[in-house]
């Protein structure tokens, strides 16, 4: 699964919000600054290149679906983002969270706690 760009990240996530849409609909999720409406329609396209967007016809307008869902993206990405940078190690990726003051002590514990009821 290839890495998307921000703009086509943020393409996604209004994808994923909107559900089933057409290229204007998803242009109302969109954060602002929103793109140009030929931009996002070109930003769908490339998605749809690389297979994260399918799209079909109803009468002239193309409605898109996303094709990978967001808990799928989010999991690939982060299995990526430790191989690359913590040696396939969360716990030396929780420890970095930790020293770098990113994960408080409480959040720590509801970690543990979820850790324990799986």
């Amino acid at each position: 699964m290839e890495k998307l760009t921000k703009q086509e990240e943020d393409v996604m996530q209004a994808i994923w919000s909107a559900g089933e849409n057409t290229t204007k609909a998803f242009l109302e999720y969109m954060p602002d600054p929103k793109p140009p409406y030929t931009t996002l329609a070109s930003t769908i396209k490339n998605l749809e290149k690389k297979g994260y967007v399918g799209s079909r016809l109803m009468g002239n307008t193309y409605l898109y679906t996303p094709q990978v869902s967001e808990e799928v993206y989010k999991q690939k990405l982060m299995q990526g983002f430790a191989k690359n940078y913590f040696n396939n190690s969360y716990k030396d990726m929780v420890s970095f969270f930790i020293k770098q003051k990113k994960l408080k002590p409480k959040e720590l514990q509801e970690l543990i706690e979820m850790i324990e009821k799986k």
